[in-house]
């Protein structure tokens, strides 16, 4: 059986609380580590301890659900919980996976969580034998992540360098993370995300892959350093 996707609460309501807990302690593929009940210290938890899965409000004190994703370097897969439908559009812009409007039940809650673990292609078959979908010039094209060597930002675009080619995709460089087996891609820097077997070398700045010389960001060069060591 593979192991339970680590899950954070992010919500002010201790009902919210107690409904995502019922429903989480009935899913085995899921593990309750963290309840915040507040953003702020949310945003303390996610700097110190990896989660898989984030179960985040809008409405919240100090500091909103939105405004909290915009604030992290990493997000981790988020599902919205709220009573507003009007942020939905505006979510997706930070790789929210799903949305669900309060009171939550619980079958759209079990078609939620089907919809997480399928973008988790790594448990499932070799990185080789995955692609993902991207894109491009208004067409949709499944690129394998085997000839992924690395993404750089172009603002609301990506592009992507394969290893016989480049395509300049329609995504951001947070929703193309939440794409690729977080086993196999690392983010290096604000605006790169690198495969982590194609890299050559390791200097302190910046990597050399492809013969190509990437930043490397500050606070990006720990976890890249645990990755290669």
């Amino acid at each position: 059986m593979s192991t339970p996707k680590k899950c954070i609460i992010v919500d002010d309501e201790p009902a919210a609380h107690y409904v995502l807990i019922n429903y989480i302690n009935q899913n085995p593929q899921l593990e309750l580590t963290h309840q915040c009940y507040n953003g702020i210290e949310a945003l303390n938890i996610l700097r110190n301890h990896t989660v898989d899965l984030m179960f985040l409000d809008i409405d919240m004190p100090e500091i909103t659900g939105l405004e909290m994703l915009q604030t992290l370097k990493q997000i981790p897969r988020t599902i919205l919980t709220t009573a507003y439908s009007e942020f939905a559009l505006e979510s997706y812009e930070y790789g929210v996976i799903d949305y669900l409007l309060k009171p939550i039940y619980y079958p759209r809650f079990v078609k939620s969580i089907e919809r997480f673990l399928a973008l988790d292609p790594v448990e499932k078959t070799d990185a080789a034998e995955i692609s993902i979908e991207v894109k491009v010039d208004g067409l949709l094209l499944e690129l394998p992540v085997s000839e992924i060597l690395y993404a750089q930002s172009y603002g609301n675009y990506v592009k992507i360098f394969m290893s016989n080619r480049e395509y300049l995709a329609s995504i951001t460089t947070n929703q193309l993370e939440n794409l690729l087996p977080k086993d196999h891609f690392v983010r290096v820097h604000k605006s790169y995300i690198v495969a982590v077997q194609k890299i050559e070398q390791m200097e302190r700045d910046n990597i050399i892959l492809n013969k190509e010389k990437i930043p490397v960001g500050i606070t990006y060069r720990r976890n890249l350093s645990r990755l290669l060591s």
